[in-house]
């Protein structure tokens, strides 16, 4: 994988003279860069526009909202009793 920016190489230079890469892993890296033009520091992306919300569908004409399971559960039951109550 190539270097993104020029404080990375330095990070990766310093992290092989601490020891902590291997110099096959920083040279795979620098040959992969080969003598490409870095920038100093890598800039961040902005922030796209996708990321922001859908609005909601509008509803159809003549449906109306079910209610939460919890409550459709107990209405059911007190109608099977009434039910059973002639």
């Amino acid at each position: 994988m190539p270097f993104k920016s020029k404080a990375q190489r330095r990070k990766f230079a310093q992290l092989l003279v601490e020891g902590k890469i291997s110099p096959e892993t920083y040279e795979e890296w620098n040959r992969e860069t080969g003598s490409a033009r870095l920038p100093e520091r890598k800039s961040k992306k902005a922030p796209s526009s996708r990321k922001t919300r859908k609005a909601p569908k509008a509803k159809k004409k003549g449906q109306a909202r079910k209610a939460p399971k919890a409550k459709r559960r107990g209405k059911a039951k007190k109608a099977r009793k009434v039910a059973k109550k002639p």
